[in-house]
């Protein structure tokens, strides 16, 4: 078929079954249209075969006819855009190979990298000083063309009169980890936007992080090795059509029979303690750990109110323990269940690597955004392992992702707002490797109070030898060694993950009066407890983002049988759970009371007192004594008030690191 043929067929496809939709377009000002592949392929098989094999040329032939077009108005530029391109055009970044180059395909993936928009050169004028003669020149490769002689037989230096500029940006295209075998590497594609296909850095549709299905043809680019071209070429996607996935929380299809089945199982009485039990069947004991990763899998309800706030849904849990307590099978086993989960190891991982990075863009110059793990599982799981390996300044950069959940970029041009609602499990060893049994687990915890204040559960796993335990582990993990198959999870993993998504996606529970005043008395009772010493009174047990944590836990549990409303029951199960990591991390042992404030501050309110007790008598001293007070006279004081000798010289060092006062010269103290 011609060139003209081919125009003909498309004058007279766009007439039939476009031209309402192309009138649409210019009445809104737009200068393109999409026409669905099915369509076009309904209407010509041969024109259609023809696209697919050389796109270029074909969508420059859809977009001439549309100019022959009896149109009210004249039309330049009219860009004609196709979508649903069958099955067998989708590929595979990983698959791309050379035989693919010029033919028109289907690419899905992730947004990892996104440029600004820039003006970019497609066709130029040069006049010729001695016949005055103009020269076009079509400016289709990567470096600007000019003319190397004129018809006149000039040659050299032509003068440029005229440019024509479209707007051009950039963008690197990952392919989406659950798409790929495990342990395969995500491969990346180049991808290039013009016209009306660009986009801002920080539109929400197309911002890194995001899901897009891409449709284009391939084209291969030199690669310049100290300026000269090299025999390898690398690849570009040019883009012919962008559209973004709309994603909710796991982007699983679920048939009719699954359903089926997952209504029928939600029935059950038992469902559980099925769903814990099938959760990591592998890995012996861990009941209520187990139990808080299923709720923190299934997740709160995302609440947006009026006012602009929002309340997260998703539940952080850390787990804090000794080194070959399953922590990081646990992780991994929950990367795998969940769709749009990623793995990521505190040594292996930055802050830029979690969150995003401004990179320099080679491709067109300038800056562009990168997006990192905790963007790329936007409404998916992070496991995080190893977090105590990693260095404080990439540690405090998880800081807005766990809590405001979003992660905002300000450098070098760019100031830009990623979506982040991603669920955080985090893994950590004890500060000296081992947990010391008589000592303080909060202290043991070698993370700053801020970020571990993020976390709703923190669950401590001590390898403590007993019998009857220790033999019951060595036989599962002997059976396993023995017979693999042996352990069978009651519900296979595949259905696991289906009711997971299918609970994310339906349930919305509600939470009811009974539930609100099981909450509201816990809160209240924890606060208040114990309150006749004074100085005890200053412990506080229960803070309002632990609060949050027994709502979003409430809501988890109702979700399991796909409840509207959270019972008194859901709320007894949050409560059962915090109680628990409390009196595991917030206990003082001084008082026998719960102190959130050995998690949330590390000071215990038994030490906070001991502390302002030093404080007073330094005071009280220099009223007496005068600037310079001696230590002795200090320790003397404070022994009589009950103070061990050892306590008064930890606070007393304490107060120095923190600049309260300093010794000006030996055994003697000053305040600041």
């Amino acid at each position: 078929m011609d060139e003209s043929e081919q125009i003909k067929r498309f004058e007279e496809f766009f007439d039939q079954h476009y031209k309402e939709k192309v009138l649409e377009s210019i009445s809104k000002g737009k200068n393109f249209v999409i026409v669905d592949f099915k369509d076009l392929l309904q209407f010509d098989t041969k024109i259609c075969e023809e696209l697919l094999d050389t796109p270029e040329e074909i969508v420059r032939v859809a977009e001439a006819s549309i100019a022959s077009l009896d149109l009210p108005t004249e039309v330049k530029k009219f860009r004609v855009r196709f979508k649903n391109l069958p099955e067998t055009q989708r590929i595979m970044v990983s698959d791309i190979r050379s035989a693919n180059i010029g033919k028109l395909l289907t690419v899905t993936g992730i947004v990892r990298q996104k440029s600004d928009v820039r003006p970019q050169v497609t066709n130029s004028k040069f006049e010729c000083p001695n016949c005055g003669n103009v020269i076009t020149v079509l400016q289709l490769e990567s470096s600007f063309r000019e003319p190397d002689k004129c018809g006149c037989g000039r040659k050299g230096k032509f003068r440029l009169v005229d440019k024509q500029l479209v707007d051009a940006q950039a963008m690197v295209l990952e392919e989406s980890p659950d798409e790929l075998q495990g342990g395969d590497q995500p491969k990346r594609l180049n991808v290039f936007l013009k016209e009306d296909l660009v986009s801002p850095i920080t539109d929400k549709r197309t911002n890194p992080g995001n899901r897009v299905v891409v449709v284009g043809w391939l084209k291969e680019t030199p690669i310049v090795i100290k300026g000269t071209k090299s025999t390898r070429f690398d690849l570009l996607l040019e883009t012919n059509y962008i559209e973004a996935i709309e994603e909710d929380f796991y982007q699983i299809e679920i048939s009719k029979k699954e359903e089926e089945t997952i209504l029928e199982l939600s029935q059950d009485p038992m469902i559980f303690e099925k769903l814990v039990s099938s959760l990591t069947p592998s890995i012996y004991g861990y009941n209520r750990v187990k139990e808080a990763l299923l709720l923190q899998l299934l997740g709160g309800v995302h609440k947006k109110r009026s006012d602009g706030a929002v309340s997260r849904g998703d539940c952080h849990i850390l787990l804090v323990g000794d080194p070959g307590a399953a922590k990081s099978a646990i992780l991994k086993r929950i990367s795998q269940i969940a769709p749009k989960g990623r793995y990521v190891a505190g040594m292996g991982a930055s802050g830029a690597g979690l969150t995003a990075a401004v990179v320099k863009d080679e491709f067109l110059g300038g800056w562009s955004l990168e997006a990192g793990a905790l963007v790329l599982s936007n409404n998916g799981v992070v496991c995080v392992d190893e977090i105590d390996k990693m260095s404080e300044e990439d540690r405090s950069a998880m800081h807005e992702g766990l809590e405001q959940q979003s992660i905002s970029v300000a450098k070098a041009n760019i100031q830009a707002s990623l979506s982040c609602k991603t669920t955080v499990l985090a893994a950590a060893n004890p500060k000296f490797g081992r947990f010391d049994p008589h000592g303080i687990i909060a202290e043991q915890i070698d993370m700053p109070p801020t970020l571990i204040n993020r976390f709703d559960l923190i669950f401590p796993i001590k390898d403590v030898p007993d019998p009857t335990n220790d033999e019951n582990l060595a036989r599962h993990i002997l059976q396993l060694h023995q017979t693999p198959e042996a352990v069978d999870a009651e519900i296979a993993s595949d259905l696991l993950k289906k009711y997971i998504a299918y609970a994310r996606q339906k349930s919305f529970p509600v939470l009811t009066d009974s539930a609100v005043n099981e909450i509201k008395d816990f809160y209240v009772q924890m606060r208040n407890r114990e309150s006749t010493d004074e100085r005890a009174a200053r412990a506080i047990p229960i803070s309002a983002r632990q609060l949050e944590a027994l709502v979003r836990l409430s809501e988890a549990h109702a979700k399991i049988r796909f409840a509207d409303k959270v019972t008194k029951k859901d709320a007894r199960k949050a409560i059962e759970l915090l109680t628990y990591c409390l009196l595991q991390v917030g206990l003082d042992r001084e008082t026998g009371r719960i102190d959130i404030d050995r998690i949330t501050t590390g000071i215990g309110a038994s030490q906070r007192e001991k502390i302002y007790l030093i404080r007073e008598i330094i005071q009280s001293l220099e009223a007496q004594i005068g600037k310079s007070i001696p230590l002795e006279d200090i320790q003397k004081m404070a022994e009589e008030k009950g103070m061990a000798a050892s306590e008064v010289g930890d606070i007393i060092e304490k107060l120095k690191r923190s600049g309260d006062i300093f010794e000006p010269r030996y055994g003697f103290l000053s305040r600041v």
